[in-house]
């Protein structure tokens, strides 16, 4: 059993749709969408329990009878979100959807510490280090032990959260710090059909990703940090100061993956919304949906409308385009990129050439003894096939040729932990994990459970060449080194989702980009750093990589400004992020991704963020819940499906645009001849200013801006202006995506905003 997100008013086309099934009813689980509550956030009881029956009573002129229907939900929705979840036959409903994981020198790299030391222009100063901010998490649960969640040095609970802890079996006990931890798991009770054990009764974290997102967004200060004695330092998040609630929605996996459901999804952030927290961290994901199609998407637009801000992962599918997701955009996404650390060990070649790699095995090679080298390909098993052993994929490796060797793989299809344990299994010494070509120059640091490195895909061809040039090929891998300073960084990380978005090309996703790869935070206690059952090794903090990792560090840098600017909306918060983003690496050149070539817009968004700089833009973007409705009245949505997210009937305006969503990054998806593009921007910055255009027009697009300046005489103010856009017509027949920007300066701030064209 899976499941769907289904609104009412699709409801009954569904059921004909399906008419046509076989005659025997397989059972599912559902969701049945029913848009948003008119009672407020603090219902009464009856309030809730009239929800409750007005939900029996929908499904029960489906189903038959009132009592059929209690017995069929298990999720009512009645704080935030109006809706249920039930297990219903392919008569009475429709298809499915289901989520997947996506998966501290950071705080240095961006500049809200020195060398260990706050500066006094500091954000984190500024904001009091987000002190008593309530950041919430989607994910995986808390290991709740964790020095990050110390709660030493807190004072009470904000007297405004109205969350608590779930009764649970697995002992997770809050605290000052760690102030809300809840289960959800009827969605996934549903789709398996048995009864759960106590490990599914609790908030505990089993498997690592929920501690380490939840402590990189809000984790307490930890000196003496570190992964078998590597990234030595002060673990802290975003907002160190913050209180933080884990809101548990991912269980162990069925197919491949961690397996969170759209109904567990729902009903978390239902109950978060009602909790009271500030910021929702969600590095969740699936394919890119429509936005109503979407359970993080409907979760997210019901705790923007009580201005809770939501930021979440752009997805691990990069380097192909339209991979983006969480597309919706009342949401901030987050693609990942490199930090300017990195954990080297080299590989020695018999040959006296050495080639640079990636690692952070816990052991090293015995003694410095040359070893020999074998590729998987040579090192297969009788019955494989050569381009899996190539792989290392499982039960493809002959121990009999493999043993004592430095076995040599390609990345790929599997885990790139797996393929050391494949290696390991076969007897081998160590392994060489070679980048494909797809995967560029990107390598990444892991725990390893053998020695063992990453070289990129320039320097695995000279591996080979130099395998394939002599009988007898040897090699040695050096013990891993940490070194700072690395340049260029940042890199867009090839695994980091790529725009355009699929769903709506008029808005450029990811938003932004931040710190992804090699990221330390906390971890959990019940597995290895490999996740694998195999691997015995146990760390209080463990590094990973993925948009799961950069998330966190906007949901923290936003928790720092919610602090500092309790009456900008999160529209506003997110502006200020982006318009003060950076396009540039620590050498002064463009951005770059892992093949080396420039970066674009559909890499990184707006750009790197910059913290210290957010904290007074200037200029912000702002939209409310009504320009959000707007934007869907342009895209089709009807009155009624409207009426859904709205507390009251919504009236379409008669003429808007996509494209006229005032969203702080601009795409034009379909320019032929000409087009013309609003904006407005608030005056957060100086109360008298004026602000100047310059445009960097995209290849064979012309840009002009009206009016071209702007002058403030209040903070609050708000002024608009146009862009015309014109196609020249010696580039009329190019297909390609075209990059530029506009920046709007006082002289002293620089508000940026990328532009992307396609020609129609």
């Amino acid at each position: 059993m899976m499941h769907t997100i289904l609104s009412s008013l699709l409801l009954s086309f569904v059921v004909f749709s399906l008419s046509q099934s076989p005659t025997f009813a397989i059972k599912k689980s559902y969701i049945v969408y029913l848009g948003g509550h008119t009672h407020g956030l603090n219902p009464t009881t009856a309030d809730l329990e009239y929800a409750t029956n007005s939900h029996y009573e929908l499904l029960a002129s489906s189903v038959g009878s009132t009592e059929l229907a209690r017995e069929k939900i298990f999720y009512s929705y009645t704080r935030n979100i109006n809706g249920f979840a039930a297990i219903l036959d392919d008569k009475e409903a429709a298809d499915i959807a289901r989520r997947k994981l996506h998966t501290t020198h950071s705080w240095d790299f961006l500049r809200l510490e020195r060398d260990g030391l706050v500066p006094v222009d500091s954000l984190w100063n500024r904001s009091n280090f987000g002190a008593d901010v309530i950041i919430g998490n989607l994910d995986t649960g808390v290991w709740p032990e964790s020095k990050s969640f110390s709660d030493e040095g807190y004072g009470p609970i904000p007297s405004r959260w109205r969350g608590s802890c779930s009764r649970d079996v697995g002992g997770v006990v809050c605290n000052r710090k760690l102030i809300g931890a809840k289960f959800f798991n009827k969605g996934y009770l549903a789709f398996i059909g048995v009864a759960l054990n106590n490990t599914f009764k609790t908030v505990r974290d089993h498997e690592g990703h929920g501690s380490h997102t939840l402590s990189t967004a809000g984790g307490n200060f930890v000196p003496g940090a570190s992964i078998f004695g590597h990234a030595n330092g002060t673990a802290k998040g975003g907002s160190p100061r913050a209180r933080v609630a884990a809101y548990k929605v991912c269980w162990p996996p069925l197919v491949g993956g961690n397996e969170c459901f759209d109904a567990d999804i729902i009903a978390a952030f239902d109950a978060a919304i009602s909790d009271g927290v500030d910021v929702l961290s969600v590095s969740l994901g699936g394919n890119p949906s429509e936005f109503f199609e979407d359970g993080i998407s409907i979760g997210a637009f019901h705790a923007v409308k009580k201005d809770i801000s939501v930021v979440s992962s752009a997805g691990n599918s990069g380097p192909d385009p339209g991979t983006v997701s969480n597309v919706s955009p009342w949401m901030f996404t987050v693609g990942a990129s490199t930090l300017d650390r990195e954990f080297v060990s080299y590989v020695q070649l018999g040959n006296n050439k050495q080639l640079k790699g990636a690692s952070l095995s816990s052991v090293a090679m015995s003694s410095r003894t040359f070893y020999p080298l074998i590729s998987g390909d040579k090192a297969k098993a009788a019955d494989a096939l050569a381009e899996d052993a190539i792989l290392c994929q499982p039960e493809t490796i002959d121990p009999k040729k493999a043993k004592g060797k430095i076995l040599v793989c390609v990345r790929g299809i599997s885990g790139r932990t797996g393929k050391g344990k494949q290696a390991l299994l076969a007897g081998a010494v160590g392994m060489i994990l070679v980048n494909d070509r797809k995967s560029g120059n990107e390598v990444i640091a892991d725990p390893h459970l053998l020695p063992a490195t990453h070289i990129n895909f320039t320097d695995g061809n000279t591996l080979f060449a130099y395998i394939n040039s002599t009988r007898n090929p040897t090699a040695y891998i050096t013990p891993v080194e940490t070194k700072f300073g690395l340049k260029p960084a940042p890199v867009m990380a090839a695994f980091s989702s790529r725009g355009p978005s699929l769903i709506e090309p008029s808005i450029l996703k990811p938003d932004i980009t931040a710190p992804g790869v090699s990221v330390l935070a906390a971890f959990t206690e019940l597995v290895g750093p490999t996740e694998d059952e195999s691997d015995k090794r146990r760390t209080p903090f463990c590094l990973q990589s993925g948009t799961s990792m950069s998330c966190p560090h906007v949901s923290g840098i936003v928790g720092l400004l919610k602090s500092l600017h309790p009456d900008w909306s999160p529209a506003a918060i997110r502006s200020a992020i982006m318009t003060t983003a950076r396009i540039r690496d620590d050498t002064g050149n463009p951005m770059l991704d892992s093949s080396n070539k420039r970066a674009t817009p559909f890499a990184y968004g707006s750009g790197h963020v910059r913290p210290n700089r957010a904290m007074d833009p200037g200029l912000v973007y702002d939209l409310t819940v009504n320009d959000y409705l707007n934007f869907l009245c342009a895209r089709g949505y009807n009155q009624s499906l409207l009426s859904l997210f709205s507390d009251k009937p919504y009236a379409c305006p008669k003429s808007y645009g996509v494209m006229d969503l005032n969203y702080p990054s601009i795409s034009v998806s379909q320019l032929n001849g000409s087009m013309t593009v609003s904006r407005t921007v608030k005056n957060v910055g100086s109360a008298r200013s004026t602000y100047k255009a310059r445009v960097r027009s995209p290849a064979g697009v012309t840009v002009s801006v009206k009016p071209s300046t702007l002058k403030f005489e209040k903070i609050g103010e708000v002024k608009k202006f146009e862009l015309k856009f014109v196609l020249n017509k010696s580039n009329a027949k190019s297909e390609d995506y075209v990059f530029g920007e506009l920046l709007w300066s006082d002289g002293s701030h620089y508000v940026r905003s990328p532009i992307v064209v396609k020609h129609k």
